[in-house]
């Protein structure tokens, strides 16, 4: 059974020949090296320096660079050889948050996004951190000149790169295209304090709501028409102790929005994950009517104890497929026989029947230790396959 496969039946809430593994990113230098890969954001800043002193047409001459075939192939080949070797099953790429501002601390993306390349100290690894919205009110977006177009050149690129990558691969990996969403696409852009300052503003927020919503609508209905099957939402919509918005703003903003995304990869016969970090508990039932398939990481972190996903999988495992959770901080602080018994508790009580993918609470940062991640790993591997069997 290939990767595509694996997770479909899954997806399908049928039990394939093992449990299934995806990882939203992996930010550690160690396991890229221990696994005898390089970290794709190494070199970032050395590079963003560099290109920093061609003017008067930088921007222009180094998205074209980021964007061009050979550079998204290279990319999504690297990551993909890491989780092959690994025994990760599915890759999401995206096909927006596109960078079209470069500066030699960072760049800013097409939703008005800063973000900088920060050096991690204990080993000199090059990350890219949020660093704030561009816009201080709806004028600075209305004026922004590159707000995010579904019939841009490089999403196409993007696309047929990762089918030609999936290919080369013999289906290995299972490559899906993602994109940026709703609410965090809207509120990272302007930062939290001047968001909050235009929710008094109903008309403006909804316009900006509305082009996120219709933009995330139409890359989606080129994606299914270029032939895509599954796809993935990044929209954070809560942290540790609850959700950004009250559900009334969801109500208004968002839930129509991704009632109509869902819809149109379901009529195309596809399937829709999500993923949003945070307790989410209070509309969790409601991302369920909008249509998600599959959702992720089921933060373990959050400050609410019944949001969890044993509880989750008893209430809600019919409806939907959960993707997490080990927990991050989990794997940075405690000893490997944690890891391997919280593992072995997460196959037997979410794995059966299909329906469940496991992966982190979040994404591999680098604090995660080496031996907690092979330990991880392992225990998949030795407990995961079906039929289920801890003994």
């Amino acid at each position: 059974m290939n990767a595509k496969e694996r997770i479909m039946k899954t997806l399908n809430h049928e039990e394939p020949d093992k449990v299934p593994a995806f990882e939203g990113s992996i930010d550690n230098l160690t396991i890229c090296e221990h696994y005898g890969e390089k970290y794709g954001y190494q070199g970032i800043g050395k590079t963003l320096k560099l290109v920093s002193t061609i003017v008067p047409f930088k921007n222009k001459i180094i998205r074209k660079l980021f964007s061009s075939e050979s550079a998204v192939k290279k990319s999504i080949r690297a990551t993909a050889r890491l989780y092959r070797k690994i025994g990760i099953d599915l890759l999401a790429a995206p096909l927006s948050m596109f960078p079209v501002k470069f500066y030699k601390w960072g760049y800013v993306d097409e939703f008005g996004r800063t973000f900088r390349v920060t050096i991690n100290p204990s080993d000199n690894m090059e990350l890219l951190y949020y660093n704030g919205g561009l816009f201080k009110n709806f004028e600075d977006y209305e004026n922004f000149e590159f707000h995010p177009d579904p019939d841009e050149r490089s999403r196409k690129l993007n696309f047929d790169a990762q089918k030609e990558v999936s290919k080369e691969f013999k289906n290995e990996i299972y490559i899906i295209p993602g994109t940026g969403a709703l609410l965090e696409m809207v509120w990272e852009s302007f930062g939290m304090e001047n968001f909050v300052k235009l929710l008094k503003k109903p008309k403006q927020i909804k316009k900006i709501f509305d082009d996120r919503g219709q933009f995330c609508l139409e890359l989606i209905k080129r994606c299914m028409e270029w032939g895509a099957e599954t796809i993935l939402l990044w929209d954070d919509y809560g942290y540790k102790s609850g959700l950004f918005l009250s559900p009334n703003y969801f109500e208004k903003y968002i839930f129509p929005w991704l009632k109509r995304i869902c819809k149109q990869v379901h009529e195309n016969g596809g399937k829709i994950l999500l993923h949003s970090c945070g307790d989410i508990s209070k509309i969790f039932e409601k991302l369920i009517e909008c249509g998600i398939d599959g959702f992720n990481p089921i933060e373990p972190t959050t400050a609410n104890p019944d949001y969890d996903i044993f509880k989750l999988k008893k209430m809600h495992g019919e409806k939907i497929t959960l993707i997490g959770n080990i927990s991050p901080q989990d794997l940075a602080d405690k000893n490997p026989q944690y890891i391997e018994e919280y593992t072995k508790k997460l196959i037997k009580n979410c794995a059966l029947g299909g329906g469940y993918i496991i992966s982190s609470g979040h994404s591999i940062n680098p604090s995660v230790k080496l031996e907690n991640f092979l330990k991880y790993r392992e225990t998949v591997e030795r407990y995961g396959k079906y039929p289920i069997n801890l003994s």
